[in-house]
């Protein structure tokens, strides 16, 4: 639900604002397909591959199998960033003044998504005696609620990307100051985060917060710079050519992404291979016992 959420506030977010941007409500159907799509396939890549080869090297069938779980948030910004990037290419739009106008809804959906991984009881913290420490129902101790930590960071974001979309900022400035305030902000909070998975010998996600956070800004220092040669990019009011009616027509587009929608509700947060320890006891209609019975017994066996 939280994904769901996610996805239609940033429709309606584009929809209010196409007149602005200069987009066609085919545009707008087309810039959200390849959005929501690219966040899918890019936190479903990033899981697979940094969070958990090791299971998915041994199952690559399940690998589709969304419904068991397993979304990477830093692939959820890598995917909805070529999404955005091959709409610009198709549409020739300029692509930092459309990251620039998707940042705000992108704050919104990860605020979002860490309230939904808090309520399905995931992404546990560090054992604390703080007095607001969380009980999980499969950890053992009271913990930080680390995700609602990020949730919050995340919702903070917003008001200074609303204060940045008032000022007289290159293109892609306020794209940079997201990217590095998510990622920066993040290495904090997950100190109190427990990682299963190490990569370069910090946590993965430390490892991947660093160097989104240096590419945010490394981001923001070039397109300052070329501000004093006046390089500025614009997005321009333009008709896009029609190949033909039923390619440009809204037809097919609400219904493909109404299914995205409904899709989106049956993605748990869990890791895919938490998935016997955890929804056994809690749902056991969704144990691989009773889905997968194979691999139930590969993983039994090893």
């Amino acid at each position: 639900m939280s994904y769901t959420l996610g996805f239609l506030n940033a429709f309606l977010f584009v929809r209010r604002k196409r007149a602005q941007l200069g987009l066609s409500m085919t545009s707008v159907y087309n810039l959200n397909l390849l959005l929501v799509i690219g966040v899918l396939l890019g936190g479903r890549f990033v899981e697979v591959v940094f969070y958990e080869w090791p299971f998915y090297s041994q199952n690559p069938q399940m690998i589709p199998a969304y419904w068991l779980g397993g979304m990477a948030t830093h692939g959820l910004l890598f995917g909805g960033l070529v999404g955005i990037w091959l709409f610009s290419r198709i549409e020739q739009r300029s692509f930092l003044c459309v990251t620039d106008a998707l940042v705000i809804p992108a704050a919104v959906i990860m605020g979002l998504g860490r309230i939904g991984n808090f309520i399905d009881g995931q992404i546990v913290g560090s054992v604390t005696t703080v007095w607001w420490a969380v009980k999980f129902p499969d950890a053992e101790g009271f913990r930080h609620p680390v995700v609602l930590y990020d949730g919050l960071k995340n919702l903070l974001i917003v008001p200074v990307l609303i204060y940045l979309e008032k000022g007289q900022l290159p293109h892609g400035v306020q794209t940079g100051v997201f990217l590095f305030l998510y990622a920066f902000l993040r290495i904090f909070v997950d100190v109190f985060r427990e990682y299963p998975t190490t990569l370069l010998g910090l946590a993965t996600g430390q490892v991947l917060n660093i160097l989104l956070s240096l590419f945010g800004l490394g981001l923001i220092l070039v397109l300052l710079w070329k501000r004093s040669a006046s390089v500025k990019a614009a997005v321009a009011n333009r008709t896009v050519t029609q190949k033909s009616a039923a390619l440009n027509s809204l037809q097919w587009r609400p219904w493909l992404f109404t299914a995205i929608l409904l899709l989106s509700t049956t993605m748990p947060s869990d890791s895919t291979q938490d998935i016997p320890a955890r929804y056994g006891r809690r749902h056991p209609g969704l144990h691989y016992s009773t889905l997968y019975p194979h691999i139930a017994e590969t993983e039994i066996s090893k």
